[in-house]
């Protein structure tokens, strides 16, 4: 591979990453417009492990949104990432293939707030609802950068304190 190759996969690898990371941050911050900017137009998500749905992502979108109302303080923390690039015609990436463990812990709606003093601020509850397990992610190259075509979520545990 030349230095020029080697760059290019470096980029790669950066601007995928970068789009996980913000699919993980438009989920926490139920930002359900910059969710579906980051799909390909044909792109669908799977998150029937975890007890949800799976189709286009502009469907799974709207069901999030609907869904995650219940869990008004939530973040993902998407680790152990394993990237796979496909040199298609011998140039830099076209297609890759992500898979990635995440945990996530989140508080019910309905979750009492923490401690209040007359000088102390309120804070939310403890994460009452955690769940962990792996993403497999499919993502192509567009012409606005790269896309996610496919996410499958794959829901190993869940844990529920109430």
């Amino acid at each position: 591979m030349t230095q020029r190759e080697e760059l290019a996969t470096v980029l790669d690898r950066l601007a995928v990453d970068a789009v996980v990371t913000g699919y993980a941050i438009a989920v926490d911050d139920a930002d359900w417009a910059g969710y579906r900017a980051l799909f390909t137009p044909g792109g669908r998500a799977d998150y029937r492990t975890a007890g949800g749905i799976e189709g286009p992502a502009a469907e799974v979108a709207d069901w999030l949104a609907r869904t995650m109302r219940r869990f008004p303080v939530r973040q993902h923390l998407i680790v152990n990432r394993r990237l796979r690039l496909d040199h298609l015609g011998g140039g830099a990436g076209d297609r890759a293939a992500l898979r990635a463990d995440y945990v996530n812990p989140m508080v019910f709606e309905s979750a009492p707030e923490g401690p209040r003093g007359d000088d102390v601020p309120r804070r939310p509850a403890e994460p009452n609802f955690t769940t962990g397990g792996r993403y497999a992610f499919g993502l192509i190259r567009t012409e606005d950068g790269w896309r996610i075509s496919s996410v499958v979520v794959q829901e190993k545990w869940r844990r529920t304190t109430l």
